[in-house]
């Protein structure tokens, strides 16, 4: 449509005005309304179609992209920053959107655009055609050129975003350490320093810019100078139509327009591919436990066997070695050992958090791998030092969502866990917000919360990982009753930081550098005066000063 405006300007001025007729020019001057009316009512459905396209794109992208990181081992976490995931799964995506709402479509369309003025002006006057495109072969070059240095400058430019979220999210994140040392002052100039790398690698994609639409600019007005040069000496020596010469001023600006606008597009154009290529690089990850398991069993007794168990996080730095040990359904074990020992470690690679290289794990007497890990994962309830809890609701904090767990069930696990007290006395009771991480509650009151959450799931397998150690002892109280209550009939694995917690538990492992040193109940090691009589005494004496 855009094409045919010229055209009917063309006869217009040589039909109806250099041949004075009124009715004519009034005819063709209706149909140039109704055709940008109809140009502009296209255009806003192109529009349209376009940006929804766009986000429809993302909406699923995003979806699969979110889905894809949720089943990556907890390795790729400890090595990716989460800054990094959050501009890859946010603003990498909304770029691509713009592909198709800014870019790929109207790129097309442009293009398009294009071959019909090309093919408009030939079939005008194919000499002013040639005359006018002669400066075409320069502009391709010049585009070429700026298209190749726009993609370097934003593929920087993406990297430095990338770096600022990283920045900012963990300096929030740990606001009170920065706070403590008194580092705001430096932090500050350390993000200038980031934010000035960000500003630069910008200012070099506006560099191309700045040289590559004035240089547009000027061909385009060499192209109408050459135009008329050319095209007057042929209109006064009556060779062509004043009209043409009119149509083909229009022709130039609707050729070199979309031009100059191609390069704006392929700045779209090319951030996408910038970003789309950094999103599918994650999608094309591969950090997933591979789960091949076929049994679903929805109620396991909770035997557990550890034969001859080696376990890395990396390469052969073994944090466990030669690692075995049984647990029969409804018993209770402890594992103690000083910080590094691989206490932790053992509950990873039972939950299947990270795999093991060796030996063999066995649940009921079926290999661990055997089991689907959703089915798995169903049956083993985990309280971790570190609580984590959502910026929502400590009812959905319990409950995790989960639309067949009641409040009536939420109260009467809270009740027995010893929770019910304090929860009733927030505002709200149990839609009291606890905001980020839980940071309006007590570490002691998140650790209970984190216990009402186990007890309501009705694990087979309780763990406990060290879930008392950084709790007060009234805190701890209320816990120890609510680990009691919590490990009737349940195979309960505590990891104790504590060891007075653990004196009535079935066995005791001790850990020492990845290897099992001592095992058995807490009369039978005290008796043999070895490394765990040795942690005792030391903890002992050490509350006796306090």
């Amino acid at each position: 449509m855009a094409a045919a405006r010229p055209y009917l300007i063309m006869k217009a001025v040589d039909d109806h005005i250099v041949k004075p007729d009124l009715e004519g020019l009034k005819f063709i001057s209706i149909i140039l309304v109704i055709l940008l009316f109809l140009e502009a009512f296209i255009q806003l459905i192109q529009t349209y179609m376009a940006n929804w396209l766009g986000q429809t794109v993302i909406k699923d992208l995003r979806v699969e992209v979110y889905s894809h990181i949720s089943r990556f081992k907890l390795k790729f976490f400890d090595n990716t920053p989460v800054g990094t995931l959050i501009t890859r799964v946010i603003s990498d995506i909304e770029t691509i959107a713009n592909v198709f709402s800014e870019g790929l479509l109207i790129i097309l369309g442009d293009l398009l655009k294009i071959v019909l003025v090309v093919t408009m002006m030939f079939y005008v006057d194919w000499q002013l055609a040639l005359i006018t495109l002669s400066v075409l072969p320069i502009l391709i070059i010049a585009a070429n050129s700026f298209k190749n240095g726009i993609k370097s400058s934003f593929e920087e430019v993406r990297t430095q975003i990338s770096s600022i979220n990283t920045f900012v999210q963990e300096r929030i994140v740990g606001m009170s350490v920065v706070r403590m040392f008194n580092k705001e002052h430096d932090e500050k100039e350390n993000f200038k320093v980031i934010n000035d790398l960000h500003r630069k690698a910008h200012v070099r994609s506006i560099w191309y810019y700045s040289i590559f639409l004035p240089f547009v600019e000027i061909l385009t007005s060499l192209a109408t100078a050459l135009l008329i040069f050319w095209g007057s000496g042929n209109v006064m020596d009556g060779d062509i139509e004043t009209g043409a010469l009119f149509a083909y001023i229009l022709y130039i600006n609707m050729l070199f327009r979309p031009i100059r606008q191609l390069a704006d597009k392929f700045n779209t154009l090319q951030m996408g591919m910038v970003a789309s290529e950094r999103v599918f690089k994650l999608l094309d990850t591969t950090s997933q436990i591979e789960d091949k398991g076929s049994i679903s069993r929805h109620h396991l007794t909770g035997d557990i066997s550890f034969k001859n168990v080696w376990f890395a996080y990396n390469d052969e730095n073994w944090v466990l070695r030669d690692v075995s040990f049984n647990v029969e359904a409804g018993k209770s074990i402890a594992i103690v050992g000083v910080t590094g020992a691989g206490k932790t470690s053992i509950v990873n690679i039972l939950c299947r958090y990270y795999e093991y290289q060796k030996g063999e794990i066995s649940l009921d007497g079926t290999d661990l791998k055997d089991y689907k890990i959703k089915e798995l994962r169903n049956n083993i309830g985990l309280v971790l030092q570190d609580v984590f809890l959502f910026s929502d609701s400590i009812f959905n904090n319990i409950t995790l969502n989960d639309p067949s767990i009641s409040k009536e069930q939420v109260v009467e696990a809270s009740k027995i866990v010893g929770a019910h007290d304090f929860i009733s006395r927030l505002p709200g009771d149990y839609d009291y917000q606890v905001m980020e991480r839980g940071n309006l509650l007590s570490v002691g009151q998140r650790q209970l919360i984190s216990f009402i959450r186990a007890f309501v799931y009705n694990p087979k397998i309780l763990i406990l990982d060290e879930a008392t150690s950084s709790i007060d002892v009234q805190s701890e109280e209320l816990i120890q009753a609510a680990t009691n209550r919590l490990t009737e009939n349940r195979t309960s694995i505590i990891v104790a930081h504590r060891l007075s917690t653990i004196k009535n538990v079935d066995m005791i492992l001790v850990l020492d550098h990845g290897k099992i040193i001592e095992q058995g109940n807490h009369k039978e090691l005290l008796e043999k005066e070895g490394y765990y009589c040795k942690l005792f005494n030391h903890q002992f004496n050490s509350i006796n000063e306090k």
